[in-house]
């Protein structure tokens, strides 16, 4: 089984020395059948006043900081290491993937899914919905699986991937009108696109890697984003469609959200004047080990500043 390690380091520069409010961090990946953490270690500059770990509304991890004093520098390291261990997207049987829509979950899992089928973008001419509509067959009923397969592998390969590593999602029909996006632009697509046709859909954020020396994948080199939705029997399956991938296939979980503003990885408040902000600078190194072959990939790095 793969052995994943993740090194993320965030730091934020002042021209004067600053005071710095609380600061939410959001950096361990989420543990599970599929990924289990070896070792996870958190290190910030200055040393926090207080340092508190809770679960948010969907579970994940977070780590509350508070500080004391003033700096002109906060920096904050999260090393992980974990086994990785993919599943396939789709393991159960019988004719759940050749259910027809509109597509209906049932009345126990349909309360507890409402908030994750609510659009959040305008549609009002229904552009995404057509669109999202050109994957159903013109008869008879649509296997899920091939339609949010061609979905995924669809965006893939019809939309140009540019990366943009600051600021929110652009709106569904902007990324379709532009036909380019970064990876949370292509996620958001999805996740509207398949709420348009009743599914329940979820934002996730973590990182990608390549299991394989052969293939290498977008996005890379930073946090990465992609889609998950709730099929009864197989439960919340994922998508990454900036690379294609059907199931988590080198993607590892670190957020769950309903809205992308929910999963950021860092973020909090400082006081000062609006000069002395000199900018952010991100690095993610990422290496893969084979538990069996024992050959590590090379690391790749992203610096940016702002």
């Amino acid at each position: 089984m793969p052995l994943v390690s993740i090194r993320h380091l965030t730091a934020y520069r002042y021209r004067n020395p600053v005071a710095l409010g609380e600061h939410r961090m959001m950096l361990r990946p989420l543990e599970s059948y599929d990924q289990r953490l070896v070792s996870a270690e958190l290190s910030i500059t200055p040393e926090p006043s207080s340092l508190r770990n809770v679960h948010d509304v969907f579970g994940n991890c977070v780590a509350i900081a508070r500080f004391a004093g003033r700096t002109d520098r906060l920096a904050a390291e999260s090393r992980m290491v974990l086994e990785h261990t993919p599943q396939p997207a789709f393991d159960a049987g019988g004719d759940l993937y050749a259910a027809s829509l509109p597509f209906a979950y049932s009345p126990e899992d349909l309360p507890d899914l409402a908030r994750s089928m609510e659009r959040q973008y305008a549609d009002p001419g229904g552009e995404l919905e057509a669109w999202a509509r050109r994957f159903l067959r013109r008869g008879g009923s649509t296997p899920l699986r091939m339609l949010l397969s061609d979905m995924t592998h669809a965006i893939h390969s019809e939309f140009a991937y540019g990366t943009r590593l600051t600021g929110a999602p652009q709106a569904p029909l902007e990324t379709l009108k532009l036909g380019t996006g970064s990876c949370r632009d292509f996620a958001m697509l999805m996740i509207e696109a398949v709420r348009s046709l009743g599914f329940a859909a979820r934002f996730v954020s973590g990182y990608v890697y390549s299991s394989s020396l052969k293939a290498g994948r977008t996005g890379g080199g930073h946090t990465h984003a992609w889609a998950r939705v709730f099929l009864p029997d197989c439960g919340w399956v994922e998508f990454d469609p900036t690379n294609g991938i059907v199931g988590n296939a080198d993607l590892v979980r670190v957020a769950i959200a309903r809205d992308p503003r929910q999963a950021t990885p860092l973020h909090g408040t400082w006081s000062g004047l609006p000069r002395d902000y000199l900018g952010m600078d991100v690095e993610v190194e990422v290496s893969v080990e084979d538990a069996a072959a024992a050959q590590p990939a090379p690391l790749r790095r992203v610096a940016q500043g702002r």
